[in-house]
């Protein structure tokens, strides 16, 4: 939890001391298609950099990639893990396995029992073995993000979708915005930053959203076989 609990730390010294002895920058991006054919993508990728009593820095990376898809396509969840692991092999191939797992562990919604999504890759707390091969690395994975993504858009951005398929879009994004208000920690963190941007917190959340008491899916439906996959994480790619 050191994103957390240590930059809090030090914003309530640095207030107190009138100074803030801490660097932190980031992109981070969130789609909501109108598509429910059109998956979800969020990405995000950071850096925080904090300066110890001592003059002593402490400095980390983190950040990653994942997919929210409505409906299941496996060639689409094949093809968007495939990118992922091909820009994380080129730094170590231990990479991919340990970070999709992270992912499908972090994105877990814990009082529904599913994932927000079909993950992707995550990691935080990311400061070895140097600041430029982490760098390297963090590029390689933000580069990724066009490839891993764009295709599905361009493959579904024109799909038919009936009123059913819309409404199942709506209660897949109150999950989305259910985990990102109880249990995101950027939220957290940007939420307990004295003087935050509210709106730029909350950006990640979609325009619309639906709840319905006790809603399950029919059986074999397709509705039913995307909430096996986000009950149950599968490994797309070997």
């Amino acid at each position: 939890m050191k994103f957390i609990e240590k930059v809090k730390g030090f914003l309530c010294a640095s207030f107190y001391l009138g100074k803030l002895p801490f660097c932190a920058m980031g992109v981070s991006s969130v789609i909501h298609p109108k598509n429910p054919h059109v998956p979800t993508m969020h990405f995000n990728y950071r850096y925080f950099e904090i300066e110890e009593a001592d003059g002593t820095k402490q400095w980390w990376f983190g950040g990653g990639t994942d997919l929210t898809p409505t409906y299941l396509n496996e060639e689409d969840a094949v093809h968007f893990h495939k990118t992922l692991k091909e820009a994380c092999d080129k730094h170590d191939v231990k990479l991919y396995p340990k970070y999709k797992k992270w992912c499908d562990d972090y994105f877990y919604i814990k009082h529904r029992g599913e994932r927000r999504g079909i993950g992707g890759i995550f990691f935080d707390d990311m400061d070895s073995p140097s600041k430029e091969e982490v760098f390297q690395f963090v590029k390689s994975c933000a580069k990724a993000v066009v490839p891993c993504y764009i295709p599905i858009v361009k493959k579904h951005c024109h799909d038919s979708f009936t009123p059913e398929e819309k409404l199942w879009q709506q209660l897949r994004r109150g999950r989305y915005v259910e985990f990102n208000l109880v249990y995101d920690r950027g939220t957290k963190f940007g939420l307990l930053t004295p003087g935050s941007r509210i709106e730029s917190i909350l950006m990640s959340l979609p325009l619309t959203a639906r709840w319905e008491y006790m809603h399950n899916p029919p059986e074999s439906s397709k509705e039913a076989e995307i909430l096996e996959v986000l009950r149950n994480p599968k490994d797309w790619v070997h």
